[in-house]
């Protein structure tokens, strides 16, 4: 099976250790990184999609999602999934 992930966050060092732990833990980059201002925030928000390949296992757990709106816009892109 193939997971997906868009991380996303503000433009800080924060966002590019997340990036780096995915990398770290065998997630690939896939696709260019996505940035956009946050006008409420007055904040740069950036995005990247990761890609892994994985044993299909435990296909019931459900997936929930986090929609993140930077200055009442959606940011594109398929959110960060959690398990729960």
């Amino acid at each position: 099976m193939k997971g997906y992930r868009f991380i996303t966050d503000d433009d800080t060092s924060k966002f590019c250790h997340r990036v780096t732990e995915a990398l770290s833990n065998g997630w690939t980059l896939y696709g260019e990184p996505k940035m956009t201002f946050d006008k409420k925030r007055g904040v740069m928000r950036c995005g990247q999609a990761v890609i892994k390949n994985s044993p299909k296992k435990n296909t019931q757990k459900k997936l929930i999602y986090h929609q993140f709106k930077v200055g009442g816009v959606l940011l594109p892109g398929a959110p960060d999934p959690v398990l729960n």
